[in-house]
């Protein structure tokens, strides 16, 4: 079994589909249906301890995704696993291109202006159609856009660290 720290989180089960132990998947990945596109998922409810579970089957199904897991063959296995987090190994993921960062690696990262201020750290990101935004904690909370170079000048994984052109006071 992986550590925790090898495993990526890319969704979680949302509820039951039918009666044959399929579930509803709430999808963190872009586009939704990436996360079917992993064989084997490790489900966790939060205690830190995993399960290794396979995934047999999966599909779109109106604006979300439904799943067929191994030995999940009932709407009461399929219940039990309602509101788990689904993983992956990290080392399953792609290469990215130098410059592109999974989201799951930005958070947590100390956020700074170009004069060295803090500004606090990355809480989550999201989409908003025209760019992405970084929701940084600090001493309030900041709504910075995602645009590299513009704004976003360097991003250092090693430094634990993103530096910005921005105004600390906006």
């Amino acid at each position: 079994m992986p550590l925790d720290e090898d495993l990526v989180v890319l969704g979680r089960i949302a509820g039951v589909y039918g009666l044959k132990g399929w579930v509803k998947i709430h999808s963190y990945t872009s586009p939704l249906d990436n996360i079917l596109g992993y064989p084997v998922w490790y489900l966790s409810s939060g205690t830190g301890s995993w399960q290794t579970k396979l995934l047999l089957n999966g599909k779109l199904h109106g604006k979300g995704l439904i799943a067929q897991l191994e030995h999940v063959t009932d709407r009461n296995a399929a219940l039990a696993l309602q509101g788990h987090e689904i993983a992956i190994e990290r080392n399953a993921l792609p290469v990215l291109s130098d410059g592109e960062y999974y989201w799951t690696d930005l958070v947590g990262l100390r956020v700074e202006t170009l004069d060295g201020m803090e500004l606090g750290v990355i809480d989550y990101l999201f989409e908003t159609g025209a760019n992405d935004v970084m929701v940084v904690q600090g001493d309030r909370e900041r709504w910075i856009p995602w645009l590299m170079d513009s704004v976003i000048r360097s991003v250092s994984l090693e430094q634990q660290r993103v530096q910005v052109d921005w105004d600390p006071e906006f």
